[in-house]
């Protein structure tokens, strides 16, 4: 077995104020250390983001032991077990080691206790399953490190048994194996998500969105994608369209790449419960797609309709169905537009059209609208002055 590293050197482990919440939950009575993705992408030297905090104290002592030494304490889970602490402005989630006493597959009731190696065993998978205590020692009790190092995304136990008790586990399975996983996903935890993948019909939409907004961006989201439709998994997620392709020429934006995966982009807001700035993005990628074929002057009047952001999208979007390589000259300038012309502003307003002695009603609407249209045939350059004069009497 490979020797465990150590994490002594880790600017973020060294920082004073997850520090301190070692030192005051030790004065407490109780053992912390660092537990799943920060050690994780630091033992493959990839950004730590979150700092998820383990201890053996119940939270309502690590909340009492953190308050008495002045931090502040918000009991963001404390029913599971998750306090988040607030140092120097720095947040940390504390979670007491625990195991889930009842799960229906969606929620669970949990059981605090202190034993690590118990509380390492209810865990997803091996990976995730590493600790780091504050001088930087790595404990492994299920061969997670090995594993991370072959690239293998593997469940701790029997799969079967660890999707049961969350059903989520079956897209956190693939969305692992598209970050981290190298060659064919392990054969047992895939044949336990294709064996149990019924269970993803029970889950919420909003749970679902943010598994894939994730996976579809990874490094190996194609070809996972690709496996999980031939298990027969992903249609219990979205109905989709092969366009395999199309999404791996894409840039890694969910948005653009669960478009080019929905068979029914439209049903997304609904179907992921996405945000209304994502679902308006989505809408507005349907339609009329530019291309460098377009004269400069047409372009122009396309991206003012449009507008900077639908501009891209749907620039890249029929970038991704054309033949043209994803290097391509033409293409590149055709996406830079908004930088190289930024969209003008109409110059003509209702206020202006009234202090020229214009009624009140639907005919300023009306004027503006003829007004703006000659203007953009004029390729905008028609002044203000000369619009106008346009203006009937």
């Amino acid at each position: 077995m490979k020797p465990l590293p150590s994490l002594a050197r880790a600017k973020w482990l060294r920082e004073p104020g997850l520090q301190r919440i070692f030192s005051i939950i030790a004065a407490g009575g109780g053992e912390a250390r660092v537990a799943g993705g920060a050690v994780r992408n630091a033992l493959l030297k990839v950004p730590v983001a979150d700092v998820d905090v383990a201890t053996t104290l119940p939270p309502t002592r690590v909340k009492d032991v953190c308050e008495a030494a002045a931090m502040k304490v918000v009991p963001t889970g404390i029913k599971h077990g998750t306090v988040t602490v607030v140092v120097n402005h720095n947040p940390y989630e504390v979670t007491t080691l625990r195991h889930d006493a009842e799960t229906d597959g969606r929620r669970a009731r949990v059981a605090f206790h202190d034993d690590w190696e118990r509380d390492s065993a209810r865990r997803d998978f091996t990976m995730n399953a590493l600790y780091c205590d504050g001088r930087g020692q790595i404990y492994d009790f299920v061969g997670g490190y090995g594993d991370l190092l072959k690239g293998k995304v593997v469940f701790v136990g029997a799969p079967q048994k660890r999707i049961a008790e969350d059903y989520l586990r079956i897209l956190r399975f693939f969305r692992f194996h598209a970050r981290f996983g190298r060659n064919a996903p392990d054969k047992a935890g895939l044949a336990a998500c294709k064996r149990l993948r019924k269970g993803l019909d029970g889950l919420s939409a909003e749970r679902i969105r943010q598994e894939m907004v994730k996976l579809i961006v990874a490094p190996g989201a194609v070809a996972t994608l690709q496996i999980m439709a031939s298990a027969g998994i992903l249609a219990h997620v979205i109905p989709y369209r092969e366009q395999w392709r199309v999404i791996s020429r894409l840039p890694p934006d969910p948005i653009l790449r669960l478009y080019a995966l929905a068979k029914e982009p439209q049903t997304l807001k609904d179907r992921l419960r996405l945000s209304n700035h994502d679902a308006a993005r989505i809408d507005h990628i349907a339609g009329f797609r530019p291309s460098p074929d377009l004269r400069a002057r047409e372009q122009r009047r396309v991206l003012y309709e449009l507008g900077a952001q639908a501009w891209r999208d749907r620039v890249l979007m029929a970038w991704a169905h054309a033949k043209a390589p994803l290097d391509d000259a033409a293409w590149k300038r055709l996406l830079r537009l908004p930088k190289r012309w930024p969209i003008p502003n109409f110059p003509v307003t209702g206020k202006d059209l009234l202090a020229a002695g214009q009624p009140h009603g639907p005919g300023i609407g009306e004027t503006l609208r003829r007004l703006e249209d000659w203007w953009m045939a004029a390729d905008f350059k028609t002044t203000k002055q000369d619009l106008m004069k346009r203006i009937a009497p």
